[in-house]
């Protein structure tokens, strides 16, 4: 077991951000380490109802929770972040689903306990008072739009879309924003695919997510009167919840609400050709359930119920490393949909919140952090055949030492990929059935790629 000279040790500047040192391996986040690189700030409890999904507001040098409570919208001022002040609760539909979008100084609330979408007007906060009504459809719909499981706004194009509830088969319903957000118009629909349980649009491209027949459809949304389905693709849970482009419009990733679920990542810089790219999740083997993923820059935060939340480098989104969490779910661990609903991600500050649906006693709980956003320490590389230079298949690679432990097997090409986010010292041992084992020690910085490319002699062989 030594470090031979038929290892390269190239180091060499990377692009897309990424200072590469070319020597040789790879391995995946294995175990959960609880509440890493985010520090806790303050917690509030609703006794009384439960919690859904968060979002977040920022106007005049303030920052707002938005939260979903049981019994209506909830808002918290959260400018400090240690000492989070309940501003006024709007009364809606008494249901524990709740998810909440904004557009300029309008949000807006869907519920599945009905009464169509909730707008408020939160121009005048801090102060309580505050204008809000229920819109119910016009038009062709008049009247006619009660529940609604989930919504998303196209920010760019001045657009809501209403996923799930009662009209069309659960399909998307179209609103147009732009002329007076406080009463949509509505202008179309997409249910040629049927119910849409939740979705992401951007500049007018729907990514929407159909959890019943697990696969996520890209549709050009250009003409509300026409869309145009270009492609689908099945996730590796294949009961697709939520999905979140990367800002660069390159990556999707998706979340599967399944218990042992993954995040994934796809490249859909070309979206008639979609390609798999990395699939990763908080607590190998402990059975959580993934929920929302959301973006920020070269992070994906994402809430995993019992897990709490992830913070997951995406920098290289065909080798997704986890590089924080924070447990919010102290009671447990493992499936099931107890824990951590959603996370808001993007706020001026940095600050993210994070809602627990119920805590005990059917009391929700609003979290809030600070997060310290890392760069993970990449390690990849090729495993081959010293002698024939062919590639080998499943020849397993470990980090030792590391917390968690990373280890990975080589695919069918040989190829690895892995990474963490401690920098240091730490020795990498590559094993495989029939052939000598492999180690050397190799030094993780963040933001640097090591490629590791291996050559296992077989045993019996003398490796001089």
């Amino acid at each position: 077991m030594q470090f031979r000279s038929c290892l390269s040790a190239i180091a060499r500047s990377a692009k897309a951000g990424v200072a590469l040192v070319t020597l040789t391996v790879l391995a995946t986040l294995s175990l959960f380490s609880q509440n890493l690189n985010n520090t806790f700030r303050s917690k509030i409890s609703f006794p009384g109802q439960t919690l859904a999904n968060v979002w977040g507001y920022e106007s005049r040098g303030r920052e707002y929770a938005l939260v979903g409570g049981a019994k209506g919208l909830i808002i918290v001022d959260i400018t400090n972040p240690d000492a989070a002040q309940q501003i006024i609760q709007i009364s809606g539909p008494n249901n524990l689903w709740k998810e909440i979008k904004t557009y300029k100084h309008y949000a807006y609330i869907t519920s599945e306990g009905g009464q169509g979408i909730q707008v408020v007007d939160l121009t005048d906060l801090p102060s309580p008072t505050l204008q809000s009504h229920f819109y119910t459809g016009d038009g062709a719909i008049l009247g006619q739009l009660n529940a609604i499981h989930a919504l998303h706004i196209d920010e760019t194009k001045g657009f809501l879309y209403a996923w799930g509830g009662n009209l069309f088969g659960g399909g998307a319903k179209i609103f147009d924003l732009k002329a007076d957000p406080y009463n949509p118009v509505y202008v179309g629909k997409f249910d040629q695919l049927g119910y849409i349980h939740d979705g992401y649009v951007d500049n007018d491209t729907m990514y929407s997510c159909h959890i019943y027949d697990g696969q996520y459809a890209i549709v050009n949304m250009a003409d509300k009167s026409a869309p145009e389905l270009i492609n689908t693709q099945t996730t590796p849970g294949a009961f697709v919840h939520n999905t979140w482009i990367t800002d660069d419009r390159r990556t999707i990733l998706a979340t599967d609400e399944v218990n042992n679920s993954f995040l994934s990542s796809w490249d859909v810089s070309d979206p008639t050709d979609i390609k798999f790219l990395d699939k990763i999740q908080s607590n190998p083997g402990s059975s959580s359930m993934v929920h929302n993923t959301y973006v920020r820059g070269n992070w994906a935060v994402t809430s995993w119920y019992k897990d709490g939340f992830t913070i997951v480098d995406i920098t290289r989104p065909d080798n997704l490393v986890q590089v924080g969490n924070f447990d919010t779910y102290p009671q447990g661990q493992g499936g099931g949909s107890s824990g951590c609903w959603g996370v808001y991600h993007n706020f001026s500050s940095g600050t993210i919140i994070a809602s627990n649906i119920d805590a005990g006693g059917g009391a929700g709980e609003l979290w809030i952090l600070t997060p310290n956003y890392v760069r993970a320490c990449y390690l990849e590389g090729i495993i081959t055949d010293a002698l024939t230079g062919l590639p080998l298949q499943n020849a397993q690679v470990q980090v030792v030492g590391s917390n968690p432990l990373l280890q990975e097997l080589s695919s069918i090409n040989g190829l690895y990929k892995t990474g963490q986010q401690a920098e240091g010292y730490y020795k990498v041992t590559v094993t495989k059935t029939g052939y000598q084992d492999f180690e050397t020690f190799i030094h993780f910085q963040r933001g640097e790629l090591i490629e590791l490319n291996v050559p296992l002699f077989p045993n019996g062989i003398r490796n001089v």
